[in-house]
């Protein structure tokens, strides 16, 4: 019931760094991301998907309108456990996110450089 919450306190948290972030970050060296730019990934991901499972608690009537909001019996217990795990599974899946998009980025350069050298020796 209160599980998307997890996910809000998080894209909240990371948006305003990511706002603070971008005032005083550096531009970026050519085909890489600056950190703003990747917490943007972040914030989407978390921002999407707290929407999606607000938009499903509500269609299941799991809140309401009107106080309490929430309509189930153990909010804390829900939001310490599903919540913390979508959280969690979230901020991976970025991780991973920027990992691939690392490799790719790299092997790229690397195809770029190797061309760029064989060219020279031609």
């Amino acid at each position: 019931m209160a599980c998307f919450l997890v996910p809000t306190a998080e894209a909240i948290v990371t948006t305003v760094a990511q706002k603070v972030i971008a005032k005083r970050e550096q531009p970026a060296k050519e085909g890489e991301m600056r950190l703003s730019e990747k917490l943007g990934l972040l914030n989407k991901l978390l921002w999407g998907g707290s929407a999606l499972l607000a938009f499903e608690h509500v269609w299941h009537g799991e809140l309401s309108p009107v106080f309490p909001f929430l309509t189930g019996e153990n909010v804390l217990g829900e939001m310490a456990t599903n919540g913390v795990a979508m959280a969690l599974l979230v901020t991976a899946v970025w991780g991973g996110m920027l990992a691939v998009m690392k490799h790719f980025r790299r092997e790229t350069h690397t195809d770029t450089v190797l061309s760029v050298h064989e060219e020279e020796r031609v």
